[in-house]
């Protein structure tokens, strides 16, 4: 009966028992990298430098239409600063299909509003507009840093980064006092803390002169010495407010990693250095960066855009072979995060197909809501294909379902490459506290991520 249990059951393990002390040296030599990077990377501008940089170091050049490409050749492009499409030429053509991950680089966060600047019984504030799903009671009475760009009138944009380095103010948006919020604690959590109530608290001097606004002057004042804006220049900016916290490791057994933007900058990081690793692939590899997927993936930037499918027809050209030839046989892993089992709120998971934490990376054939609404939906074929890809490299992964089929649910990217006939499927790093302020994320499930992304870069 064991030996015909053992046969037939199957029986998820914890990734540490089928690691040896190589492969846990190697995975902790990798998430020292990853904190890095999310720790420099508050934002997609941002997260899109940092991976030139890095792609150019492995030589990876600036693709320009019309440039002649041969097996082995590395190139770039960049969206507008705020996503990034990456390459390496494989030996096969187009004609075959192209192996891609996508994940996206943008994160749940506070955009300061067109008109942001205003006083207020001689404090000034930053008014926000929030960007993605959030608990809007978590941002509140939490260290916040400024990031973005403002668009001079000139035609010069300014890069602001302010409240990253430890000597720098930071930004926080007040809360009631317990000893006076008994009305505000009978509202429901989402009523408790309103969108227009997010305003970030940034002064309290004001200028040594007469008149009003006083404060807001000074903190204008101080804003022309720093960056050359005036009040006018908030209108063609992109400024938003991010956690200040570092990131971090969790746990005394430093098993874990803490920190902002992991959703989904974690499996960003995993492809980047997946495609950096890549070397002579048989098919043609694609890395995407996305940007807006937590709205929907909308504008020039998200995956809904033609930026991709250009890119794409680009090199489909440069070999005589059509886009659609080319989508119909590739193959996209969404590499996106998925909600890992949390013990402490058993109610809005189904456990025996939820992700847990040290179990690799996870797979979602589905992602959606309710009835599977909104998700592609990947074939029985295709989870065939990565099961037989990771158990030939080893790679530690699990089977994830983003909650109990009547709670909620979610989308990704996976959709809109599907829309494009290619098939895909969505896998990730179960997360803690996902869309928080501060998320949690196993480093095995980071490793085995990025080392599953590789394994389907080399596969033949």
């Amino acid at each position: 009966m064991d030996e015909l249990r053992s046969k037939l059951f199957y029986e998820q393990k914890n990734g540490y028992d089928l690691i040896d002390t190589a492969e846990r040296i190697d995975a902790e030599n990798y998430c020292r990298a990853y904190m890095r990077f999310l720790n420099e990377c508050r934002i997609e501008r941002e997260a899109v430098d940092f991976a030139i940089e890095l792609a150019k170091e492995q030589g990876f050049v600036e693709y320009r239409p019309g440039m002649a490409l041969k097996a082995g050749d590395k190139v770039y492009q960049s969206n507008r600063g705020k996503a990034l499409t990456l390459a390496v030429i494989g030996k096969k053509p187009l004609s075959e299909g192209a192996v891609i991950a996508g994940a996206h680089v943008d994160s749940p966060r506070l955009d300061l509003k067109q008109s942001p600047l205003s006083e207020s019984e001689e404090l000034a504030f930053f008014k926000t507009h929030y960007y993605g799903g959030i608990k809007k009671y978590q941002w509140v009475t939490i260290p916040l840093e400024l990031h973005g760009v403002v668009a001079l009138r000139s035609g010069e944009t300014v890069k602001v980064t302010l409240g990253r380095d430890a000597d720098e103010p930071k930004f926080v948006i007040t809360d009631l006092l317990p000893h006076l919020g008994q009305d505000q604690m009978r509202k429901t959590m989402a009523e408790g803390i309103t969108g227009e109530g997010l305003r970030l608290l940034i002064g309290s001097a004001p200028y040594a002169d007469e008149g009003k606004d006083r404060v807001k002057l000074a903190i204008l004042s101080l804003l022309n010495d720093l960056y050359g804006m005036t009040e006018e220049d908030f209108l063609s900016a992109e400024l938003c407010a991010v956690p200040a916290f570092d990131v971090c490791e969790i746990g005394l057994d430093r098993s874990m990693i803490g920190g902002y933007g992991q959703d989904d900058r974690v499996c960003a990081f995993a492809e980047l250095q997946a495609i950096l690793d890549v070397e002579a692939p048989e098919r043609t590899c694609v890395c995407l960066l996305c940007d807006k997927e937590q709205i929907g993936s909308e504008g020039v930037t998200g995956m809904q855009s033609a930026a991709f499918d250009t890119f794409m027809k680009d090199l489909c050209e440069s070999q005589n072979v059509p886009l659609r030839r080319c989508y119909e046989k590739s193959f996209c892993v969404s590499a996106d995060v998925t909600a890992a089992y949390d013990p402490l709120y058993p109610e809005a998971f189904e456990k025996g197909n939820s992700s847990r934490l040290n179990y690799g990376i996870g797979l979602s054939k589905y992602t959606g809501s309710r009835g599977k609404s909104g998700t592609s939906d990947a074939s029985a074929e295709l989870v065939a294909y990565l099961r037989r890809v990771f158990a030939e490299k080893k790679v530690v992964w699990q089977m994830a379902e983003l909650g109990k089929v009547d709670q909620g649910g979610g989308g990704t990217i996976a959709k809109f490459m599907a829309k494009r006939n290619i098939d895909t499927i969505d896998a990730g790093v179960p997360v803690l506290s996902m869309h928080a302020p501060f998320e949690v994320t196993a480093k095995l499930d980071c490793y085995m991520t990025y080392k599953g992304v590789l394994a389907v870069y080399e596969d033949k």
